[in-house]
């Protein structure tokens, strides 16, 4: 019996010492099969998503159900405010600006995404540059109540200039007024579902309604994860590596009853939530908005993949929402 100790002990020993004369980029290697699956979220169109000149029904409650799903599954957020959303008539009023205190109040980082929501690619800069100091009157002063300042700023439809030179000419202007552009790898049409979602709730309380929203639900957790397998897909494709992704979704009713489920879906598939600027610390995002000169709003991997001139493949496989979706929603497209 000595003897199988001995037998057992030496066997350990050898097995140690293998491993320890493992060559060190083998064990690194290992190591590195697993992607870096880190990501930042982002929410946009504070204090609410589609909020106008018309109140939106039961929005109270609808903010409480929103802050209660932030606060179930506890990842670091930048809410991004539309301060025109805070007035009706050209006045602040006090219940809308209590939102974003509550945003403030939990933890959450706040940024500008301009006071109107405009279109740099319609407006121009001059007028683009103007809402955005005209989306932080109300922002800064909330702030620097406790001693921060607003420091992230999210492009609306994240059309982010047409020329080189615009796109320069804005990043200067940002940094003069303390702000780095948050950008977005993690594209997707949140917004569509949201919208579909909003649709369906206006309608006479049915079974069918009921049914219809259960549906939404169910469908959306599944095609935000099915964006997040994509977009990792495109940055293994691109860069060699799981780039630290930057995830954009909107404050709506849609996340006020499925935020949770989505970041718990995605921990499941080995996701880690970090703050924006654990992410942006990536030198990947020094190639900045580079590499797309047309109307709309990628995802900055795929602006980087056009300043490479990948081809028209390169992009294909994307998930899409479904038709139906669109159909409630009211739109045509992404």
């Amino acid at each position: 019996m000595r003897a199988f100790h001995l037998c057992c002990a030496m066997f350990v020993l050898l097995s140690c010492a293998a491993r320890a004369a493992e060559p060190a980029a083998t064990r690194e290697s290992t190591a590195a099969a697993a992607p870096d699956r880190r990501i930042a979220v982002t929410i946009d169109d504070l204090p609410w998503q589609r909020l106008g000149e018309k109140p939106v029904a039961g929005l109270p409650e609808w903010h409480a159900r929103l802050m209660a799903q932030l606060r179930q599954a506890d990842v670091p957020v930048v809410g991004f405010v539309n301060e025109g959303k805070l007035e009706v008539d050209g006045v602040v009023q006090p219940e809308r600006l209590r939102m974003l205190r509550d945003w403030r109040d939990a933890g959450h980082e706040l940024g500008n995404h301009t006071f109107g929501h405009v279109d740099l690619h319609e407006v121009g800069l001059p007028a683009f540059e103007e809402n955005i100091l005209k989306g932080e009157r109300v922002l800064r002063p909330l702030l620097a109540e406790q001693g921060k300042a607003p420091r992230w700023f999210r492009h609306p439809y994240l059309r982010a200039g047409r020329t080189p030179a615009d796109r320069a000419a804005l990043t200067e202007f940002l940094a003069t007024h303390g702000y780095r552009i948050a950008p977005v790898t993690v594209d997707n049409g949140e917004w569509v579902w949201a919208f579909a979602y909003a649709n369906v709730l206006t309608q006479t309380a049915s079974t069918d309604r009921d049914a219809t929203l259960d549906r939404l639900r169910k469908g959306y957790v599944p095609y935000m994860l099915n964006k997040l397998d994509y977009y990792e897909q495109q940055s293994q494709a691109l860069l060699g590596y799981a780039l630290p992704q930057i995830w954009l979704m909107h404050a709506n009713e849609l996340n006020a009853v499925a935020f949770a489920g989505l970041i718990d879906g995605a921990r499941r598939r080995g996701y880690t939530f970090v703050s924006l600027e654990e992410a942006l610390r990536d030198p990947a995002y020094r190639r900045g908005e580079q590499g797309y000169d047309g109307r709309f709003g990628p995802s900055w991997l795929h602006r980087w993949a056009m300043a490479e001139k990948k081809p028209k493949t390169f992009y294909a496989g994307e998930p899409e929402v479904p038709k139906w979706v669109m159909d409630l929603a009211g739109v045509d497209g992404e």
